[in-house]
């Protein structure tokens, strides 16, 4: 072979070679399965802890579903919402919009069960995603398959949360907005507000729309037992004050919900908007009646949300404790 020859074939070789560790670096995003080599258990341990504490502590479902979308509406499903305050930034888990959120230190308690079996492998943004994929099972909704890969950010996003999050109180307009932005329809909106099946608002939330006048769009036989939970127009915040979300099922995650909208006994405004828009009444009267149709745009839904803008690769870091940057450790 000549001298030329063999300068052609080395370079080739090399470029292969090249290509070859430049594809083995590439970064695969999200998929089904991610810790099938690095910690096959993962998903396992997750679900046993998950069922382990709805056991003891059945409110931990809720958490593990309102988790989801506080973390993954909010620029990145990268489980920012889990980051405790410090000197330099505030926690989304203080902010107005996260009023009534808890039982974040059950999510360590995941977090270390899974740490005792593959350390520093596995994300807290994928042990939220896959906490509240389990918790909808135990609440007797679908099980969702939900691809995993995420890694986790190093800054709260405190400074931007109402820009994302829409609040109980605002216009079909800008929930359906803010929604359309992270790639999620409107049948989308409509069944991810069927969470509000489960779970409870508190006094705080809706003393505006009985005090100092009943708001005149709800129903009149509904409105007795609101008072009698919410008996004081401006709810001590030391107490605990609360009106079920579904007093016929407010364990069970179904189609419940759509009824009791359309029959007006919806408990924020924004489900009572849900059920008189014209662009998404159509979908609640479809809901309400096909539980079928609801857990299948609920999982869409679901879905979509949990693959919002994720930290794959090298981006973020696999964090030691979930409240906490490694840096700070």
């Amino acid at each position: 072979m000549s001298s030329k020859a063999l300068i052609f074939f080395f370079a080739l070789l090399s470029f292969s070679a090249f290509s070859f560790a430049e594809n083995e670096d590439q970064d695969p995003g999200l998929v089904m399965n991610f810790y099938k080599n690095s910690c096959p258990q993962a998903e396992e341990i997750i679900s046993e802890q998950v069922k382990l504490l709805y056991k003891r502590h059945k409110n931990t479902a809720f958490s593990w579903l309102r988790n989801i979308f506080h973390d993954c509406a909010v620029q990145s499903c990268d489980a920012s919402l889990l980051l405790d305050s410090t000197r330099r930034s505030l926690s989304e888990k203080e902010m107005d919009r996260s009023f009534g959120m808890r039982n974040f230190r059950y999510i360590e308690d995941i977090k270390e069960a899974v740490e005792r079996e593959c350390p520093g492998v596995v994300s807290c943004a994928d042990i939220l995603v896959l906490s509240a994929r389990d918790a909808i099972v135990s609440l007797g909704g679908p099980f969702i398959p939900l691809k995993t890969g995420r890694r986790d950010g190093r800054k709260s996003r405190a400074e931007i949360l109402e820009e994302y999050l829409p609040d109980h109180n605002e216009s079909m307009t800008v929930v359906l907005d803010r929604f359309a932005a992270m790639g999620v329809d409107t049948p989308g909106v409509v069944a991810l507000l069927g969470a509000h099946s489960v779970g409870r608002t508190h006094c705080v939330k809706l003393v505006h729309r009985l005090y100092p006048e009943v708001a005149p769009e709800l129903n009149p036989d509904h409105v007795p037992h609101m008072l009698h939970k919410c008996p004081d127009p401006i709810p001590d915040p030391k107490a605990v004050q609360y009106v079920r979300n579904d007093r016929g099922t407010p364990m069970i995650l179904d189609n419940n919900y759509y009824r009791n909208i359309l029959d007006n006994k919806g408990l924020l405004i924004v489900d009572h908007q849900l059920a008189t828009d014209k662009r998404t009444k159509p979908h609640v009267k479809k809901m309400a009646k096909s539980q079928a149709y609801f857990f299948k745009e609920f999982s869409r839904a679901i879905t979509l949300l949990s693959e919002n803008n994720p930290l794959t690769g090298t981006k973020g870091e696999i964090r030691k404790q979930c409240n906490v940057a490694n840096k700070l450790h």
